[in-house]
């Protein structure tokens, strides 16, 4: 967008009084735009935040989730569309002048400052009182349980230490919109589910908006009201984390959020199966029309697994629908849950999860039946780009 355009934009939206959206915290995004040269990186993408609510991007490496937050901090600039925080037009406005902060995966803290003088920084920048700088970075530090750590260096402090000071950094201005870029992308598994729960239960104390991106779909489910998942820059599906899960808007998504078994083939029984190579794939209403190219998706834990007869023998035939034979290639003990994975043919494999008490003692090389229920099948129309589904499992995109 070039100077004049935004400028007149800018100009159109600050004509509109806040309404309903106006709140402070609430974030508006219409039509917002970005390309990197020819690349474009955010399609005219739209979204709504109410104040006070904890959303997740959530995509894979490239979707346009980072360059989105970029918008909003101020850090990037859209070539076309609108911001809005707090009921205002943000376009014009650089970053210390919106009313928002941002936690970085890297922390960003200065070395030679202590805890509290990294918390104080930008206080001290915006020339407040040195009684208040004192109480709001107590209160900060208080809010991140940090406070008998007020004297150290942020040298002398491990990662998830040094995590919740970046935190208390950016909540100690009291910002309406609080920015998370992959804030615990550094840390280890423990301590990121640990972080998980402290960040879900902050935001719930402080009602505070949170923008969370990243890529780890753990993260957003366990933390967020809702959940957009990106893709080519721009939404997919916007949803909360049930939704999500459970009734995925296309095979993108399916695949994305959790694991899933893909089986493709020509639409069946009027639109309400498919007939891949390995097994007649029935969902419980019609979905697709009679000349689609479909995929079903059956996720992991819905796939009972039972050890097979006898190739040959009279007990040998399975059912008509939701069911397929194959054999057993590992067995993976996760606690709670047993994993199996169930060759199906060349390159194509099936992969179940039983909960352990009730998980079938099985072996490697064991033929297997496997089944499942109609009412748990999503079918999609196959796209061109899922070619890689074809006929059985696909691990979600990772980063």
């Amino acid at each position: 967008m070039s100077t004049g355009t935004a400028t007149a934009a800018q100009a159109s939206a600050e004509q509109i009084p806040p309404d309903g959206d106006g709140a402070r915290g609430a974030v508006l995004l219409s039509g917002i735009t970005k390309y990197y040269g020819e690349q474009l990186a955010v399609d005219d993408l739209s979204l709504k935040i109410q104040p006070g609510e904890f959303i997740s991007l959530l995509g894979p490496s490239g979707c346009g989730k980072t360059t989105t937050l970029r918008m909003i901090a101020g850090f990037e600039h859209p070539d076309a569309g609108d911001i809005r925080i707090s009921g205002r037009s943000v376009l014009a406005a650089p970053p210390y002048k919106r009313d928002v902060n941002t936690v970085f995966q890297a922390y960003a803290l200065f070395p030679h400052l202590s805890v509290a003088e990294n918390v104080a920084y930008g206080l001290q920048q915006r020339r407040t009182p040195k009684a208040e700088v004192r109480e709001r970075v107590t209160q900060a530090l208080d809010m991140v349980q940090m406070r008998r750590f007020g004297d150290r260096k942020p040298t002398q402090l491990s990662g998830g230490q040094q995590q919740r000071i970046a935190l208390a950094r950016a909540l100690v201005n009291r910002p309406a919109v609080l920015l998370l870029d992959e804030p615990l992308g550094a840390l280890d598994r423990q301590l990121r589910e640990e972080m998980q729960l402290e960040l879900k239960l902050l935001q719930s104390r402080l009602g505070i908006t949170f923008v969370f991106v990243t890529h780890d779909q753990g993260e957003a489910l366990s933390m967020s009201d809702r959940i957009a998942i990106m893709r080519a820059g721009r939404i997919e599906q916007l949803a909360d984390a049930d939704t999500v899960y459970a009734r995925p808007a296309s095979a993108y998504v399916a695949a994305f959020v959790g694991q899933q078994n893909f089986f493709r083939g020509p639409a069946a029984e009027a639109g309400a199966a498919i007939t891949s190579p390995y097994a007649l794939v029935r969902a419980a209403s019609p979905v697709l029309t009679s000349t689609n190219l479909g995929e079903a998706a059956v996720r992991p834990e819905f796939i009972r697994i039972e050890k097979a007869a006898p190739a040959g023998s009279a007990a040998e035939a399975i059912p008509e629908a939701n069911a397929t034979r194959g054999e057993l290639i590992g067995v993976s003990h996760l606690g709670d849950t047993m994993q199996y994975l169930v060759r199906l043919g060349p390159e194509q494999s099936l992969i179940v999860r039983r909960p352990t008490p009730d998980a079938p003692a099985l072996s490697v090389g064991d033929p297997v039946l496997c089944t499942w229920a109609a009412h748990h099948v999503l079918l999609f129309p196959a796209a061109d780009d899922d070619a890689a589904k074809q006929g059985g499992y696909i691990a979600p995109p990772t980063a």
